[in-house]
């Protein structure tokens, strides 16, 4: 139980439908359309949809997404990749050739094309009963008539001004009168407005083809872009086969490579057999965490990229052999020596959700711009804000992820679902980026590990090692002890310049046909039940 004279907040109950995401639009618009006869499917894309109106910076139409689904809350789970490719003219040695060593994130070669309004029209054609026209109609209206600027969204907003104002296409729309709007001061998007009505009047040809494409490729090659009319064209996502790993008696699901989810179930597979006696956010416990996740992540830098351009090599990654080697070399008194394999990266915001229908269907979706604001570039008559995934690409020769025409970069939004004895227990996520593996191990061991309940489970502090370094970012709530307790088995502590991701977790209690959800009070979001 929860203290009640702590700072907090309950997690939310419901029996028919919830809905947990990062922004109280966003899970009203959800519950919504539950309401109107929606599915959970239908639900988790209109609040996308709105999400990408009322935080701007996190994700919209100009991103990509994945999406596991689970009918009827069983174990026959589906994965959906809608992850954008490179322009067929893109070039790795191309780049090379200009002096550069990595993609820059405010330049169209940041820029892939955006997968997002495909994910969802797929998604809600094969798992919806509601059309997309009908899903849009909350985004539409808050794009068109304005929404009120939330405090995390508008902090967020700040800290990436001097992004906002690389663009005077960008500037123009989200730098009213030269600043960010102020907190709880209305925001309109009329451009964007329109975009989504023409994607709600003809589908998604209305922004992979004609006017919105055409606005979108003239802005692009206008940087210098490698982009075509033909590379949107042609740009579709695909249902897949999840990948599985197992944890104290449960099924975790995860999307495949070209995501980087394998890193959690890497890291489970690693803390299976270590100790978790001692307390969660104790020096001991953490560093065995910490440790695993720089092995895993090691791993991930060396081999996760799109499989169509070479092999990752998956079931070496997950299997028990791999993990009993690594967990080998973890000493519980001192950081191991992990050659630098990519440079530290910052976080990325992103948007996760989680529904739970009448029926109990299951989604588990995420929605992302990858930066804040992404790559900072915005068509100016679409209102498209692009996202920046092409910084997932090496440009390093003959790298497995090496930037190329049609290939897809390594990913790092992944929702996951957690399944016992055939049944989902809970579809969750965790966002921030490149923080997510780490996230989601976090929360799962305080599930499973520590008897959490879902709520308590994400509020815990957070810290995140930077692939690639000895360095810790770490939350003000990590207790000073334990702080001290992980520079002595050395490593450098980076205080936390802002919150560390976000989360968002349905529980399914299926003797008693309750539904708990549960969202992370570092965002502006709730859950919502009926």
């Amino acid at each position: 139980m929860r203290d009640f004279q702590a700072p907090g907040r309950s997690a939310v109950m419901s029996t028919h439908g919830m809905a947990a995401t990062s922004h109280p639009l966003s899970s009203l618009a959800a519950i919504d359309i539950l309401k109107a006869g929606g599915t959970a499917m239908d639900a988790a894309v209109g609040a996308c949809a709105v999400q990408g109106v009322v935080e701007p910076g996190s994700t919209g139409v100009g991103g990509d997404c994945f999406a596991l689904y689970a009918p009827g809350g069983g174990d026959a789970i589906s994965a959906f990749n809608g992850s954008g490719r490179a322009p067929m003219a893109a070039s790795a040695a191309a780049l090379r050739d200009q002096g550069l060593s990595e993609v820059p994130r405010q330049s169209p070669h940041a820029v892939t094309i955006p997968g997002a309004v495909d994910a969802w029209s797929q998604l809600i054609g094969r798992h919806g009963r509601m059309s997309l026209a009908e899903v849009l109609q909350p985004a539409i209206a808050l794009a068109q008539d304005g929404y009120p600027v939330a405090a995390r969204v508008h902090a967020e907003w700040c800290d990436q001004r001097g992004l906002l104002a690389g663009d005077p296409n960008t500037a123009a729309v989200f730098l009213p009168g030269g600043a960010p709007p102020r907190e709880g001061g209305l925001h309109r998007q009329p451009a964007l407005a329109q975009t989504l009505s023409a994607i709600a009047a003809d589908g998604p040809r209305a922004f992979y083809q004609g006017e919105i494409a055409a606005d979108m490729v003239d802005t692009l090659r206008g940087l210098g872009g490698m982009h075509t009319l033909d590379d949107f064209a042609v740009a579709a996502g695909e249902f897949t086969a999840p990948i599985k790993g197992s944890y104290r008696g449960y099924d975790i699901y995860e999307p495949a490579p070209n995501n980087h989810a394998i890193v959690a179930l890497m890291m489970l597979n690693i803390l299976a057999g270590l100790p978790h006696d001692a307390p969660p956010t104790s020096a001991e416990r953490l560093h065995l965490e910490i440790e695993a996740a720089r092995q895993a992540y090691a791993l991930r830098d060396l081999w996760v990229a799109d499989p169509r351009f070479g092999e990752v090599p998956v079931d070496w990654l997950l299997s028990s052999a791999l993990a009993d080697a690594l967990r080998a070399r973890i000493d519980p008194q001192r950081a191991a020596d992990i050659a630098p394999i990519a440079p530290p990266h910052p976080h990325a915001d992103t948007v996760y959700i989680a529904v739970v229908d009448k029926d109990r269907n299951a989604v588990s979706f995420i929605n992302s711009l990858f930066n804040q604001f992404g790559s900072g570039i915005l068509a100016p008559q679409s209102g498209v804000l692009f996202h920046n995934r092409g910084q997932g690409f090496s440009l390093r020769a003959g790298h497995p992820n090496e930037l190329a025409g049609g290939k897809r970069p390594l990913h790092t939004i992944m929702p996951g679902m957690l399944v016992k004895d055939g049944r989902v227990a809970a579809p969750f996520g965790v966002m921030g980026a490149h923080y997510q593996p780490m996230g989601q191990v976090h929360l799962l061991t305080r599930l499973l590990d520590y008897g959490l309940e879902p709520q308590a489970a994400i509020d815990q502090p957070r810290l995140f090692p930077l692939p690639g370094s000895r360095t810790l970012e770490v939350e003000r709530g990590i207790p000073a002890a334990t702080v001290e307790g992980l520079r002595a088995r050395g490593f450098d502590i980076l205080p936390a310049a802002r919150p560390i991701g976000g989360a968002q977790m349905v529980w399914i209690d299926w003797e008693s046909g309750v539904l708990t959800g549960a969202s992370d009070p570092r965002k502006d979001g709730c859950a919502i039940g009926y």
